[in-house]
């Protein structure tokens, strides 16, 4: 198979577990050289960026809080210092922290937004000198901006709304730049955090597919989005739910 992206150098933030793991394997498996930040399990980290370069692959496992803007630059300065530059950012970091209006902590409303929204724009105001024409920047959403579906996430759906703004305006900014900026958003996706045995009855009867998404089908649509076939898509959501929206 070809490696569509031998050559270039990717950074995933939240890389460790769930989505942003199955990312980084997916860019891995492509030819990218990965950086990928973690937030807690230094073990699982380094078991992550070891199975990469087992197989022949190049890795970095950096750790930094997306709460924290300043762990955020410094984990971009790291990855573009490691292997030269940076040609794809992944935005994948993200926490869900539920709650009713009338009881939701003002502290947990601030960390939702800084992880969630703020450390996007972190990252990429901090990656975008290390990239060149051609460069891609891609935010995990969430399918949730366009329909909340449960009570209590109402500051969730919001961050993730925002981040799909936010995407729009970013790829009017470096539009002319040659760098592209969207949106994956996905539906209800099997992870070791919603664990299919658990919810997968209940969700998959929302489902127009019967069933909950696989994070390497998540992985798979940033993977076209980072490779040369979406060199003209900018400033999209692109939705993978299964027909969760339909």
């Amino acid at each position: 198979m070809s490696k569509t992206l031998e050559g270039k150098v990717a950074l995933v933030t939240g890389g460790s577990r769930g989505i942003g793991a199955a990312i980084v394997r997916r860019l891995a498996n492509d030819g990218a050289a990965v950086a990928f930040t973690y937030a807690a399990s230094d073990e699982k980290a380094k078991a992550r960026a070891g199975e990469i370069e087992a197989q022949g692959g190049k890795a970095l496992a950096i750790k930094a809080d997306s709460a924290d803007a300043a762990a955020v630059q410094q984990a971009v300065a790291q990855a573009a210092e490691a292997f030269g530059r940076l040609d794809i950012l992944v935005n994948s970091a993200g926490i869900l922290i539920a709650g009713m209006v009338d009881a939701y902590d003002l502290a947990d409303f601030d960390r939702m937004v800084a992880v969630n929204v703020r450390a996007v724009f972190v990252a990429t105001q901090a990656a975008v000198p290390h990239m060149r024409e051609g460069g891609r920047v891609i935010t995990i959403g969430s399918v949730t901006a366009d329909r909340s579906g449960f009570a209590g996430s109402s500051v969730y759906s919001m961050t993730k709304g925002a981040v799909a703004s936010l995407s729009r305006g970013l790829a009017r900014d470096l539009g002319p730049r040659g760098i592209t900026v969207n949106v994956v958003q996905p539906g209800p996706t099997a992870t070791d955090m919603s664990p299919e045995e658990v919810i997968g009855e209940r969700m998959g009867a929302l489902m127009a597919l019967g069933r909950m998404g696989k994070d390497g089908e998540i992985a798979s649509v940033v993977g076209f989005l980072a490779g040369p076939d979406a060199k003209f898509v900018t400033g999209a959501a692109l939705t993978a739910d299964g027909g969760y929206l339909a």
